[in-house]
C-alpha cells in the first residue's frame, strides 16, 4: 500500500512538471498592449480624458488643441502634446495639489487620431470583411475578428497569427481562433496593440 501511494505520488509530480513545461513551452504576446499606450507620446488632435477621483465635476474628455494644449478645470491649460498620459496625469496631480486635497488624476487616450495609420489594427484573410480598425484601448483578437465580420467558410482559423512589430522586425503569435469562437475558449484572446495585424489564413484543400 506504502509503495501504490509512493508510485502514485511519484507520477502525479511527474505529471505536473510536465503540464508546467508545457506551459512554458508556449510562446504568448507580452503584455504589450499597456505598456504600448503607457509610452505612446500624445499628439495634437488625440482625445484625452481626464478623471478625478472623488470630484466629478474636474473630469474631461477633450482633444488635444494644434498647440499641444488642454485645459483642465482650477489648473487651466497643460501641455499634453510631446508626453505620456501618466506624466500629464502627475502634473495635472501636482497642480491640482493646490485645490483638492491629495487628488488622484488618471488621464486616458480614448482614441488615438495623430497617428492614425500606426494606431490601427487590421485583420486580414479569410475573414468576411478584412478591416484596418483604430486601436482602442483594451480591445482583444475577438473584438477584432468581429469587426472584421467573423471568419469565412474557407477559414482555418486554428491557423490563425497575431504578427507584433518587435524592435526591427516582428514576431508572430498562434492564435486559436476556432476554440475563441466555437468554444469559448479565451486562453488566445490576446489584448492587441497599436500597429497589430491578425491575419486569417484558407484551409487547405
Amino acid at each position: 500500500m506504502m509503495l501504490f501511494r509512493l508510485s502514485a505520488a511519484l507520477l502525479l509530480t511527474l505529471l505536473l512538471g510536465a503540464c508546467a513545461a508545457s506551459r512554458g513551452s508556449i510562446e504568448v504576446p507580452p503584455d504589450q498592449p499597456d505598456a504600448s499606450v503607457s509610452e505612446y507620446l500624445i499628439g495634437v488632435d488625440d482625445i484625452v480624458q481626464v478623471t478625478v477621483w472623488r470630484n466629478p465635476e474636474l473630469g474631461i474628455t477633450v482633444p488635444v488643441r494644434p498647440d499641444g494644449m488642454i485645459s483642465v478645470p482650477l489648473v487651466g491649460d497643460i501641455r499634453a502634446g510631446g508626453s505620456t498620459p501618466e506624466r500629464v496625469a502627475a502634473e495635472i496631480q501636482a497642480k491640482l495639489a493646490d485645490y483638492v486635497r491629495d487628488p488622484h488624476v488618471a488621464v486616458i487616450l480614448t482614441e488615438l487620431r495623430s497617428h492614425e495609420y500606426l494606431s490601427r489594427v487590421r485583420v486580414t484573410g479569410a475573414v468576411r470583411t478584412p478591416v484596418s480598425i483604430p486601436y482602442r484601448q483594451g480591445m482583444t483578437v475577438l473584438d477584432a475578428v468581429l469587426a472584421a465580420g467573423g471568419v469565412t467558410e474557407f477559414a482555418a482559423p486554428d491557423r490563425s497569427n497575431l504578427h507584433r512589430r518587435a524592435g526591427e522586425g516582428a514576431q508572430s503569435y498562434a492564435i486559436r481562433l476556432d476554440r475563441i469562437l466555437d468554444r469559448g475558449d479565451l486562453a488566445t484572446n490576446y489584448k492587441v496593440a497599436p500597429g497589430d495585424v491578425i491575419t486569417v489564413p484558407e484551409r487547405t484543400l
